[in-house]
């Protein structure tokens, strides 16, 4: 037909999602250890790490970095394994970014 355009509908590719490493207070796990837990597995400089603890200190929760689904919980399960070797209560989690 004349004026009519014929339009191809595409699949759209969803793209993967993103989760964010959560790290949440407690009052028994120490900075130093989260420091420690932020340079040994999320590969954090000094000075990022202690932001990062101050973040989870003060706001009561802190960004360790954002990954694919399979990453980021492996990197939960690594961690809260790692604290309670160490005696420590950490409480690490992954929630979609």
């Amino acid at each position: 037909k004349e004026g009519v355009t014929a339009t191809k509908d595409r699949a759209k590719v969803e793209k993967a999602r993103r989760f964010k490493v959560l790290f949440h207070n407690d009052d028994y796990t120490t900075m130093e250890f989260v420091i420690l837990v932020l340079m040994k597995f999320f590969f954090k400089t000094q000075t990022e790490a202690a932001q990062i603890m101050l973040s989870v200190h003060h706001k009561g929760h802190g960004v360790a970095g954002i990954y694919p689904r399979d990453i980021a919980e492996t990197k939960v399960h690594k961690v809260i394994d790692f604290a309670k070797e160490n005696g420590m209560p950490l409480l690490v989690t992954a929630e979609p970014e």
